[in-house]
């Protein structure tokens, strides 16, 4: 297959595309580099990038930004990025993306635990998760050629715990959260959240 992959030129979109990578063509999009940019801010972005990459057979999205902050901290700047990127920016690759996707191809969106175990400070993270699996468990009920849409939902990376000085015992490592994604793509489920710690 081959695989347009938004994300990975970083820690986690790089592990998927190592992952898939030994049985399949990999396309590597990222925000600054990688074989192709995109801002997922910009729907003109997403576009130019389907554009320039043509056909695929499967499109995963490791990207899509949002803050930490307060609930009482939070501006609409804080909700505009949350809800303008990491929500619209992977839901217009899946709008966008109808069109270059061939025919029993499939999406894979990245969401995250904190859409149901929450914790201070998530509060725009956790809003965008949450609506990341809903549209992909309603989109899927629509979607024709066969095509399919999930979401993956990753706990806390090992790798970045580390690096913010955490104990990382309850983390999971960007190889072993790539296998999620890598079960979405090859697998057969469709309109499904699959938490990355069962496949790992």
């Amino acid at each position: 297959m081959k695989i347009l992959i938004i994300g990975a030129t970083g820690l986690i979109g790089g592990a998927v595309a190592d992952h898939l990578s030994t049985n399949h063509d990999i396309v590597r999009a990222g925000y600054r580099d990688g074989d192709v940019t995109v801002d997922l801010g910009s729907k003109a972005s997403i576009e130019a990038m389907y554009s320039a990459v043509g056909q695929v057979d499967a499109v995963v999205s490791t990207a899509g930004l949002a803050g930490f902050a307060p609930f009482n901290d939070l501006d609409d700047a804080a909700y505009d990025l949350a809800l303008g990127n990491k929500l619209m920016g992977q839901v217009n690759l899946v709008r966008v993306g109808m069109n270059q996707i061939n025919e029993g191809g499939s999406f894979t969106l990245t969401a995250g635990i904190l859409s149901r175990e929450p914790m201070p400070g998530s509060v725009v993270i956790s809003l965008a998760n949450g609506a990341l699996e809903s549209f992909a468990r309603a989109a899927a009920l629509e979607l024709d050629r066969g095509i399919r849409v999930n979401t993956v939902s990753p706990v806390f990376v090992k790798e970045t715990m580390e690096k913010m000085g955490v104990d990382p015992s309850s983390g999971l490592s960007a190889s072993d959260t790539a296998k999620a994604y890598g079960a979405a793509v090859e697998g057969s489920m469709n309109g499904e959240t699959l938490d990355a710690p069962d496949y790992a």
